[in-house]
Order: structure tokens, then sequence, then C-alpha cells
């Protein structure tokens, strides 16, 4: 019995550790399965793509696709699901790390209830520094003029890493950090407070969880994808002249003849696949950290 006190913290610090493992295991594990959504409607992601980086109408863009045929059809497949599995696994467990961190460390100074959006900004910082590469890539891929002189992955990868990082596998990294945690504090910030008012009409937790990633997706996908039509335009091109990130806002804005409507074009398919996929996501994560108590 007098040895038990002694042993208390090593078990709590044991048991901490366990739940953050759990965390990362957790949103990789989640993600993971909500990449079937994403393979399935990739086309209609290239669709959207196309959309941003031309200006075009959808059939014009369904158009391009079919005319260059079913083999080109999921080039640039790859970056996203590997990116959409290790941008889970980091997101969720690196923002459950901060919030615990944070718990403790700023009990009286930042209220509870701000401290999982705060979180989550620290955890957006560092998934646009790791993941910006991947959506590099992945742009470069799904551009269909890069087709002649970028034929492959391992010739994307060699072109980039021959320029420097601002030009090359960092481009259109500013952007993309104010997207990531303005995106990752919203969605940890919004998450648990609108689950808990669903769940409150009476709705199963895994149906409330669904609901609430569907509708706080909804609402950061609407915000921000402006910013994601602007990296998206940065990043396609690899070589000629580089523009800074007002530059290309100005060449963008223009370029859409200045109506919200045209900056919107495609936004609708990305919001929509967006909504499935944080829903699933965020379903299968809350029931996942419920069943490990």
């Amino acid at each position: 019995m007098t040895g038990s006190p002694d042993h208390k913290p090593d078990e709590e610090h044991h048991r901490y550790s366990v739940v953050h493992f759990q965390s990362y295991l957790h949103g990789g594990t989640s993600s993971l399965l909500s990449t079937i959504p994403t393979l399935i409607v990739f086309p209609v992601y290239k669709t959207v793509f196309r959309q941003q980086i031309h200006n075009s109408p959808v059939h014009q863009a369904v158009g391009q696709l079919y005319k260059e045929g079913p083999v080109k059809l999921y080039r640039g497949v790859a970056p996203p699901l590997l990116m959409r599995t290790l941008n889970g696994t980091l997101l969720f467990g690196l923002q459950d790390t901060l919030l615990r961190q944070l718990s403790l460390s700023s009990q009286s100074i930042v209220p509870t209830s701000a401290l999982p959006a705060l979180a989550g900004f620290g955890a957006g910082v560092v998934e646009a520094v790791v993941f910006t590469p991947f959506e590099r890539v992945q742009n470069v891929l799904q551009n269909g003029q890069n087709d002649r002189h970028l034929p492959t992955l391992k010739s994307v990868l060699v072109r980039l890493k021959a320029q420097r990082p601002a030009l090359g596998y960092y481009r259109a990294f500013l952007p993309i950090t104010a997207r990531n945690t303005l995106g990752s504090s919203l969605y940890f910030g919004l998450k648990g407070p609108v689950c808990a008012a669903v769940a409150g009409q009476g709705l199963p937790p895994v149906a409330s969880s669904f609901i609430s990633g569907t509708l706080t997706s909804m609402a950061i996908s609407l915000a921000l994808y402006p910013l994601s039509v602007l990296v998206a335009n940065m990043q396609a091109q690899v070589g000629g002249e580089v523009k800074g990130v007002m530059a290309c806002w100005r060449m963008l804005w223009k370029s859409r003849q200045k109506s919200v409507t045209l900056l919107y074009r495609g936004g609708s398919l990305v919001i929509l696949r967006s909504c499935i996929t944080w829903g699933i996501t965020t379903a299968i994560y809350d029931r996942q950290e419920k069943r490990s108590g």
C-alpha cells in the first residue's frame, strides 16, 4: 500500500502517452477510410481543378478530360490519397497533443472554450509546413499543360527539387498556411459545439458527429474556397515568370472579371466533396475516441 502512490505518476504518464498515440492512430484511420470517396470522385475533383485553373465551364472541363483519355484521368491521384491519410494522422494527433499541453499551461489565460481552436491553429501551421510539397506536386500533375514536358511523377520531383524552395516545393506557402490555420481553427473550434447542439435534438452519436463534420466543413470550405483557387493557380505552373501572392491574386481576380460568381466556379462540387469526406472522418474519429475511453 505504501508503494502505490509512487507509481501513480508513472501510470498517469503512461495513460496520457497512450491517449496521445491513439489520437494519431484514430486520425489516420478515419482519414484513410474517408479516402474511398476521394478515390471514387477524383474525376470530379480533377474537373473542378481545371475550372479553377482555366476558368472554364463544366462541359468544357469534362471535354478536356475525355479528350485526354482514361489513362491520364487518374494522373495526380496518388499525392492526395497519401496526403489525406498522413494529414489526418498529423492534424488530429497534433491538435490533441497541443490541446492537452495548453490545458495544463494556460488555465487562467485562455478561455477553455477557445483552447480547441487555438490548438487547431498550431496544428494547421505544422500541417502547412509538412504538406505544401504534396499539394505542389499534386497541382503540377493535374495541370494538363504540364503533360508534355513533365510526363511522370519523377520528372516533376526532379524539376521542383532543382528550384529553390519558395519557387519549387513551397510555392504558395503563405496562402496555404493562412487557409490551413484558419480552417483547422474553425473546424476544431466549431466541431464540438455543433455536435452537442445536434445531439440535443435526439440524434445518435454517430449521426451527430457526421452532421457536425458536414456543417462545419461546409462553412469552412465556403469561406476559404478563394484561397484554394489562388493556391491552385500559383502552384499549377513550373517555371516562367514568378509573381508574389498579391500580384497573383490581382491576376486571378482580373481573370475572373472581378466576379465572385466566377471566382467560386466549381466551388459547389468541392464543398460537396469536402462535406462528405469530413463528415465521414469526424464520425469515425469521434466513435473511435469514445470507444477507447
